[in-house]
């Protein structure tokens, strides 16, 4: 993603942070003007923190004693606030700092140096708003479905009708949402052909899984392709491709594979989607696959690792029906 991207991010954190601890110097002031003893003690406790460190320095070799001693002062004045704050009718976390992630205190960063998922998440709502997909989540969401617009009638030789075969995938697709923190190894995979809703179904997961603030990457298996092709063979692509990119094709909590088979398919392309098909399921990452193919021409066109991995470890579900684009139904 564009540096100046990432430094827009960084700046908000930067006003997170500094929004966060000017609410908790607000909350103190109160305290202290409610309760002024609470400020002799937290002067205390900074000046008994400070000896502890001045102890250590001057004594390294017998210093244990004397830090035992200064540590039971401390240990007693903390007990004296929190029953100061009690007494008042203060909860004993008001003078935290509130930061939005608690995880990486609003740095964006953990303290191994690993990004927080909450920055992850940011540089993917960066990207939906690059993409302009945020408007059309807007749009195409579980909130929005309409099940009058499916076929009530019997469509070719289907046992089900097209409306209650999307009942039942609608349910199963509100289910993986539901369930999706559980190791339950289920991943999806729509096939039929254009214009059955499997796109739009696509849009539903993606909106309830980002509002529950999962790192959700949706991209067509060509641009897939077009990410593996930058990181492998260092293309350009004006910049507009990361090694992020390519990370997170790995690494996100769901990976949506939109129009499987519109990409060029040869030996290479047939490796690098196994690859990342596979090492998302041994990583026990989700996975959503989208195609206007039919298992028959799945198994014809990818290799036969491909094809046995797919269907032993995605649910199988079948958008059947007349074209929506052409035929809505009312009730």
């Amino acid at each position: 993603m564009d540096k100046k991207f990432i430094t827009r991010i960084l700046k908000e954190y930067e006003e997170n942070r500094n929004i966060a601890k000017y609410q908790q110097r607000k909350r103190q002031e109160e305290v202290y003007l409610r309760v002024p003893r609470v400020k002799e003690i937290d002067e205390e406790i900074s000046r008994t923190g400070f000896l502890i460190s001045k102890e250590i320095l001057k004594n390294p070799d017998s210093y244990e004693k004397n830090v035992q001693i200064i540590k039971n002062k401390m240990d007693n004045l903390k007990a004296e606030k929190a029953f100061l704050m009690t007494e008042n009718n203060i909860p004993l976390e008001y003078l935290d700092i509130n930061y939005k992630c608690n995880k990486c205190n609003d740095t964006g960063f953990l303290e191994n140096g690993k990004k927080c998922s909450c920055f992850k998440q940011a540089l993917i709502n960066e990207a939906y708003k690059m993409s302009n997909l945020q408007a059309t989540l807007r749009k195409e969401n579980f909130q929005n479905f309409d099940i009058s617009l499916f076929s009530p009638e019997h469509f070719n030789e289907e046992d089900l009708t097209p409306r209650q075969n999307m009942m039942e995938i609608l349910n199963i697709c509100e289910g993986f949402c539901f369930n999706f923190d559980q190791d339950n190894d289920e991943n999806l995979l729509f096939y039929g052909t254009t214009g059955l809703g499997k796109t739009f179904m696509s849009n539903c997961i993606a909106k309830a899984l980002l509002d529950k603030g999962k790192i959700v990457i949706y991209q067509t298996a060509f641009k897939i392709l077009e990410i593996v092709e930058s990181h492998r063979f260092n293309k350009d692509y004006n910049g507009k491709i990361s090694k992020e990119d390519y990370n997170l094709l790995f690494e996100a909590d769901l990976l949506i594979i939109d129009d499987l088979g519109t990409e060029l398919t040869n030996s290479f392309t047939n490796t690098e989607i196994f690859n990342i098909v596979n090492s998302r399921l041994i990583k026990g990452n989700k996975t959503i696959i989208s195609t206007n193919l039919s298992p028959i021409e799945i198994a014809n066109i990818y290799t036969e690792r491909i094809f046995s991995r797919i269907f032993s470890k995605f649910t199988p579900l079948k958008f059947f029906g007349p074209d929506l684009r052409w035929q809505p139904y009312e009730e």
